[in-house]
C-alpha cells in the first residue's frame, strides 16, 4: 500500500473511531501493523495534524489540517443557512449566539465562490412575532439534559396552580408558539411534558440520573406510536 494511501485511511480511522481510539484498533482498521501506525502518527504530526494521546494510552485526532475546504451545492448552502436563521429568530441568545459562530465558521472554510453564494443568501428567515424563549429555564434544562441530572421545578398549570415537581429532563421541543419539555416526573412517575413558558423556578439538583436518558427518551418516542 503506498504510504500516501495509507496516511490517508489513517486519518479517516481518526475522524470515524470513537476516542480514544488505541494503536491496535487502529492498526485493525488500516490493515497495518501497530508499529506502521506509530511511524504514521508522527508522520502526521510532523505535517501538522493534531493528535492527542500516546501509545498505551489511545489517539483522538483534535484538529487537521489536511482536510479540504467544506463543500457544498448551492441550495445545500441555502438549507444550512436558513436553518441556522431560524435558530437566531427563535431560540434563546445562546443558541442565537452559537448560530452566528457556526454560521462564521462554515463560511470561512468555503471555497470563493461558495462564500460569495453564502453571503447573498436567497431564503431568509423573518419573525414578526417571535416565539417566546424562557432564557433562564433553557438554559438549566439545557444544561441539565447534557449532564443528565434532576431538575427542581415549579410549575403553573393551564388553571394556574403551583405544583412543585422533581423531573428528569430529556429534550425540549421547539413548537410553533411555546417551547415543551419532555421529561419523567417523579410526582406522577411517569412521562410528562412541561410547556417553558410555565415553569416559574427551575433549579438543578446533584441527582444523577445517567445513563439512562438515551433509553427514557427511546421509551417516551415509543409511547407516541
Amino acid at each position: 500500500m503506498a504510504r500516501s494511501d495509507r496516511l490517508f485511511r489513517l486519518l479517516h480511522a481518526l475522524r470515524s473511531l470513537p476516542v480514544p481510539v488505541t494503536a491496535a484498533r487502529l492498526a485493525e482498521a488500516t490493515e497495518v501493523s501497530v508499529r506502521s501506525i506509530y511511524r504514521d502518527i508522527a508522520a502526521l504530526r510532523a505535517s501538522g495534524a493534531r493528535i492527542d494521546g500516546e501509545a498505551g494510552y489511545g489517539y483522538a485526532l483534535e484538529e487537521d489540517p489536511a482536510l479540504p475546504p467544506q463543500s457544498f451545492t448551492r441550495l445545500e448552502i441555502e438549507a444550512l443557512l436558513l436553518g441556522l436563521g431560524e435558530v437566531r429568530q427563535s431560540g434563546d441568545a445562546d443558541l442565537a449566539d452559537a448560530a452566528e459562530s457556526v454560521a462564521a465558521k462554515v463560511i470561512a472554510r468555503l471555497p470563493e465562490r461558495q462564500a460569495r453564494e453564502a453571503a447573498h443568501a436567497v431564503l431568509r428567515v423573518y419573525r414578526h412575532a417571535p416565539r417566546k424563549v424562557p432564557q433562564a429555564a433553557l438554559s438549566v434544562l439545557r444544561e441539565a439534559a447534557w449532564e443528565e441530572r434532576a431538575v427542581d421545578i415549579v410549575y403553573r398549570d393551564e388553571a394556574g396552580q403551583l405544583t412543585q415537581r422533581r423531573v428528569l429532563p430529556l429534550a425540549v421541543a421547539f413548537l410553533d408558539e411555546v417551547l415543551l419539555m419532555v421529561a419523567w416526573c417523579r410526582l406522577r412517575e411517569g412521562f410528562r411534558r412541561f410547556r417553558l413558558d410555565r415553569i416559574e423556578v427551575a433549579e438543578a439538583t446533584e441527582e444523577s440520573f445517567r445513563p439512562r436518558r438515551a433509553g427514557l427518551l427511546r421509551d417516551y418516542v415509543a409511547t407516541l406510536g
